[in-house]
């Protein structure tokens, strides 16, 4: 059986999710106003810099994959 996505597909859906995920999380900080939306920020965030950080962690692999082979 063939998996549809490969690692590369899962780095960049990684990349862009957290981006948006960050750029929501800052949307609804209080500086910009009063916003109506019950979501809780500081888990919002907190996904979205653990996505970055599982993003690096698949360029880091990358990487090493380059180097080695």
């Amino acid at each position: 059986m063939y998996f549809p996505l490969t690692f590369w597909d899962i780095s960049l859906w990684l990349a862009v999710t957290s981006i948006i995920l960050l750029a929501t999380s800052e949307i609804l900080s209080p500086y910009y106003g009063r916003v109506n939306i019950w979501i809780n920020k500081k888990r919002l965030k907190l996904v979205s810099l653990t996505l970055g950080i599982l993003f690096m962690i698949t360029v880091v692999i990358r990487v090493l994959e380059i180097i080695i082979f």
